[in-house]
């Protein structure tokens, strides 16, 4: 995590590339890209989360290709030592996702700004409005996939029946039950059998949203079975808030992290996955 104070000193001297990677449920009935036209940390580059993804995946917002991330984070302006600051508009949420992506393919020069733009803008700090600057393109930035931080449907299955390893939900108690419909199509509620819950708002704190003490977090974590030496995998809806978890637990010290990508999106539209409750 960075603070506001540390990044305007960056913003100013140009030590970094700032990316808003703010994005919302669809029921909040917020617009990410006019957000950022209208107000933004000096400098920022909008970090699109739904077209930096494999377009031609049937879930939402999949993980592009190597040779895809490579050339979008190039045109950031973003070279392969780049300082990244990555935000989002709620304090902390979107921007987990952002970290982690940079995180899964090998840029470890990757920070969250502490409150977002909220806290930004609550701190004294400016904004500017309109297109964003463009960069000179960055040169020698090549993603690698870091498949520690990655989890696919087979990687879930062996950590179910894994006696060191857990499969943790972000998800809400009441779609993790299967008590509510999903928003998405097809997709069946419930949980995948044999995983645990723990959702996303319970290991933040403020307005705006921050993430809890390290004894906080510890002990959240070990309530829902994810007790240190416990190899975790984490999940949600289709992947967003999942990346909390993996956020916190990093910041425990103990990443990486592998986050199930496809989520409860793919898992939960799978005839030959299996589902619990609902």
């Amino acid at each position: 995590m960075i603070s506001s104070a540390d990044l305007a000193s960056l913003v100013e001297n140009r030590g970094a590339v700032v990316l808003d990677a703010s994005w919302y449920l669809p029921a909040e009935g917020r617009d990410p890209g006019s957000e950022f036209l209208a107000a933004r940390i000096p400098g920022a580059q909008f970090f699109d989360i739904e077209s930096i993804a494999d377009s031609d995946h049937e879930c939402p917002h999949m993980l592009p290709s190597e040779a895809f991330f490579t050339e979008v984070v190039r045109s950031l302006g973003i070279h392969a030592a780049t300082r990244v600051v990555v935000y989002d508009g709620k304090g902390l949420f979107s921007a987990a996702r952002a970290w982690w992506m940079f995180r899964v393919f090998g840029h470890t020069e990757v920070q969250i700004l502490e409150g977002g733009l909220p806290g930004w803008i609550a701190a004294g700090h400016r904004t500017e409005s309109g297109n964003a600057p463009n960069l000179p393109a960055g040169q020698d930035f090549v993603a690698t996939r870091q498949q520690k931080w990655f989890a696919d449907v087979e990687v879930v299955k062996a950590a179910l029946i894994d006696d060191a390893s857990i499969v943790l939900d972000a998800r809400s108690a009441t779609r993790f039950l299967g008590q509510e419909p999903e928003p998405r199509p097809g997709v069946r509620p419930g949980h995948i059998p044999g995983s645990q819950n723990l959702h996303y708002a319970q290991i933040l704190t403020g307005d705006p949203s921050r993430l809890k003490s390290t004894p906080q977090l510890e002990a959240l974590f070990e309530s829902a079975g994810a007790a240190a030496g416990k190899t975790v995998v984490t999940t949600c809806g289709s992947g967003i808030s999942a990346c909390l978890l993996a956020l916190a637990l990093h910041e425990l010290g103990r990443s990486p992290v592998a986050v199930y990508d496809g989520s409860w999106a793919e898992w939960g539209g799978r005839a030959d996955c299996p589902v619990a409750g609902g």
